[in-house]
C-alpha cells in the first residue's frame, strides 16, 4: 500500500455494525517494520497507524479530486 501526504485512509471496522474509520494522511513514516502513517481522523484526533494486511485502503488525493469533479452539480442554464 503506497500512500502520500494528503491521501485519505479508510480502515475497515473490526465489528459488524460499527462504522469504518476515515482520516487524512499527514505524514508517511518508515521503520524496520515497514511504512506507517500519522493520520488525522475524521473526529479530529491524530495518531500513528500501522496498517495490517487487508485492514485499510488508500484513496489517493488525485482520485478524490476526480470523483468530486464527476459528482459536482452542473451550472444552471441561462
Amino acid at each position: 500500500m503506497e500512500a502520500r501526504v494528503g491521501d485519505h485512509i479508510v480502515v475497515e471496522s473490526e465489528r459488524v455494525g460499527l462504522r469504518d474509520r476515515e482520516g487524512v494522511i499527514l505524514e508517511v513514516l518508515t521503520s524496520s517494520t515497514g511504512p506507517h502513517y500519522r493520520v488525522r481522523w475524521a473526529d479530529g484526533r491524530e495518531s500513528s497507524f500501522w496498517p495490517a494486511a487487508g485492514s485499510a485502503r488508500i484513496v489517493h488525493a488525485d482520485e478524490q479530486a476526480a470523483t468530486r469533479s464527476r459528482h459536482a452539480p452542473e451550472p444552471a442554464a441561462r
